[in-house]
């Protein structure tokens, strides 16, 4: 019965997954479709009459409303719904806890936020925030309730608690990225390379289960929307059309023009990465004021349309109206029935700017335009991302490899891929995206030599985006491998010392005068047989954490003296559910002080065998139990196991492998 509701969790996930990414796409369908109709409609007016100028304020007004309204929803409501939301979950599924990242507020502006910043003009794509959009509903769903709202289904009791709230986060990013690629098998390798820390064979059947339901949703409703009740051929939010695969072949002598492109990838990434970090830093010591946030994105969008329409005033490339595949074609000052081309590529959504240069007919850019794209583009995207709006990374990256890529003249699908690998440092999950994105198996291999070659280039100068993001925010991220020097360094040496340790048999104002205490900050308390005359823990008897802590001064499950019979109040494991994720702080737990002389049996309620390495341990080896175990605290005994000191994951996210060797960097505490 267990296992079925896990399955019909996943279903449920893929289902309201598609349905939200099927939301996004008509809203912002419909809003950028009315925007450049009027814009469209003033330039063709004033083109004629004069006054482009009026175009041009009207284009960035109208960019600045849609975008200020997702700014300041995001800013003065929910910061955490800033960007992506990928780096977010990939610490959340790393096991660090992230503060309202899988909230219900969170995914409503996350929605709200990511169309303004789409239909608003920015450089941004609507695919990134899906991930975090998936991972949100998974999160809801798989409780049976909503703390939000403050109610409870009485569904799915069993799953509340972290690591089966993880397995289920895992299938809903994997679902937002089927969502938004219509790529299952790449959701689930999406899901594996970046997000999950610990790993199953069912599991990954329930990940792709869930990614399957999700595009089959989103399928169907959009062939709906389309007029095309049944129609199946709509799988993502981005859809790069139909690739001949006969017109698109390659020779064995092409494949080291393919790892030049993955070079030239990597650089542009790294360049880009490096760009953004000091961007990042620049943003987070002046611009930390949500006045100023929403500031920023409201000129950035004004910009964004200053720009792009210089960009297509100065631009002499005009084409035969006959051969574009844009939806508004400006002719400016071209000749009847000929488009401007840069229109073609600054005047639309970035995902339908994608499509275009994957399928204009040669000769629809000439390398000038391409060129100026190209570069106009980096810099507007690299500006853009890290804006205080929901916004994701994925489709600039391939509108500025596409670019490049047709500049170049060189095997369009392979050449964009570059672009995104040298930024995100995806190689794997990628490959598969691109391959069941473009519906081409052929551009296998070349896709995967590019990306492939672009990480490793990439990773020589500068960390991928996302990780650069983590470490500016300061948080415990555990990465899969330990540092490479490391080796030398023991569990001595990287432990927390002195530990806060309790007795079996604990007096209740001691533990509440314990977790009242702002330095003791730890989530878990080694439980020890005796202290000594001076103090020294005893042996270890097991480990309790401050929930169960918590949830025990709630029930008042206490007895009046040390050794009287245990008359107190049995708790089940509903008590511990109930409570959770949101347990109560400590200061809204009343103990009066008659309670605080009571005793509290803590041997019923302790973990009994807790993980523990001698003091001698090396750093990689805890490092390997942290991470295969998915642990949260590593407990460090002497060869009479007694507690000497205490692990925690943000003891070994301390150490990092920097330019001069290892560094030890400042970890954030909250």
């Amino acid at each position: 019965m267990l296992e079925i509701s896990r399955w019909v969790v996943c279903a449920l996930i893929g289902i309201l997954t598609g349905l939200v990414a099927c939301f996004i796409d008509i809203a912002v369908e419909q809003l950028a479709g009315v925007k450049y109709i009027v814009v469209k409609h003033s330039i063709d007016t004033f083109t004629e009459v004069g006054g482009l100028s009026i175009s041009l304020i009207l284009w960035a007004a109208l960019n600045a409303a849609i975008v200020v309204v997702g700014a300041v929803m995001v800013a003065f409501f929910e910061p955490v719904a800033a960007g992506s939301g990928i780096p977010q979950i990939k610490c959340y599924l790393n096991g660090v806890k992230i503060p309202h990242v899988v909230r219900l507020k969170t995914l409503v502006i996350k929605v709200f936020g990511v169309i303004s910043s789409v239909a608003g003009g920015l450089a941004v794509g609507k695919e990134g925030p899906m991930i975090h959009s998936g991972a949100v509903i998974a999160a809801g769903v798989s409780q049976g309730r909503s703390t939000s709202l403050k109610r409870d289904f009485k569904i799915f009791e069993y799953f509340r608690r972290d690591t089966e709230k993880r397995d289920f986060v895992s299938a809903g990013a994997a679902a937002g990225v089927s969502a938004a690629f219509g790529a299952p098998v790449g959701g689930v390798l999406f899901s594996l390379e970046e997000g999950a820390s610990f790993w199953n064979q069912m599991l990954t059947w329930r990940i792709f289960f869930a990614s399957m339901v999700s595009t089959f949703t989103l399928n169907f409703f959009l062939g709906i929307y389309h007029g095309k009740v049944g129609d199946l051929s709509n799988p993502g939010l981005i859809n790069f059309g139909r690739f001949e695969t006969e017109a698109m072949e390659y020779n064995i002598y092409e494949i080291p023009l393919f790892i030049f492109m993955g070079v030239m990838g990597g650089v542009l990434g790294a360049i880009f990465n490096t760009l953004n970090y000091w961007l990042t830093i620049f943003r987070i010591r002046y611009i930390h004021r949500p006045c100023l946030q929403v500031t920023e994105a409201v000129l950035v969008a004004a910009v964004t349309a200053t720009v792009s329409f210089a960009m297509i005033y100065f631009s002499d490339d005009c084409q035969p109206l006959g051969e574009n595949q844009a939806e508004y074609p400006l002719q400016l000052f071209c000749s009847d029935g000929e488009y401007n081309s840069m229109a073609t590529a600054f005047f639309n959504t970035p995902e339908k700017s994608v499509r275009s240069l994957f399928h204009d007919p040669p000769g629809s850019y000439n390398p000038q335009t391409l060129g100026i794209f190209t570069l106009s583009y980096f810099l507007l995207a690299f500006w853009t991302y890290g804006l205080t709006v929901s916004a994701g990374v994925f489709i600039p990256s391939l509108l500025i490899g596409a670019a490049w890529g047709r500049l170049f003249g060189i095997f369009l699908a392979s050449m964009t891929n570059g672009s995104v690998s040298g930024i995100v440092r995806m190689t794997l999950s990628l490959t598969v995206i691109m391959v069941e994105a473009t519906g081409n198996v052929t551009y296998g291999l070349p896709i995967m030599l590019v990306l492939m070659t672009a990480k490793i280039v990439g990773d020589y100068f500068v960390e991928g985006l996302y990780d650069i993001h983590i470490k500016l925010q300061s948080v415990p991220f555990l990465h899969w491998e330990a540092p490479a020097t490391s080796h030398a360094l023991t569990a001595r040496e990287v432990m927390s010392s002195p530990v806060t340790c309790f007795s079996r048999l604990e007096k209740v104002g001691n533990i509440v005068d314990v977790l009242s205490n702002a330095a003791t900050n730890n989530n878990g308390f080694p439980v020890v047989s005796e202290f000594s005359a001076s103090d020294e823990p005893g042996r270890l008897c097991g480990l309790i954490l401050r929930s169960q802590l918590i949830v025990l001064l709630k029930h008042k499950v206490f007895v009046e003296r040390a050794h009287s019979s245990l008359i107190q109040r049995k708790l089940q494991m509903k008590d511990f559910r109930d409570a959770y994720p949101r347990f109560p702080p400590i200061q809204s737990i009343h103990v009066s002080q008659d309670e605080r002389e009571c005793m509290m049996d803590l041997s019923e309620f302790m973990n009994p065998t807790p993980y523990t390495v001698p003091q001698e341990t090396s750093l990689p080896r805890v490092f390997k139990l942290f991470r295969a175990l998915g642990l949260r605290h590593l407990v460090v005994v002497d060869e009479e196991n007694r507690v000497v000191g205490l692990v925690t994951r943000k003891d070994l996210a301390r150490y990092h492998l920097g330019k001069h060797g290892l560094e030890e960097m400042q970890i954030s505490q909250t």
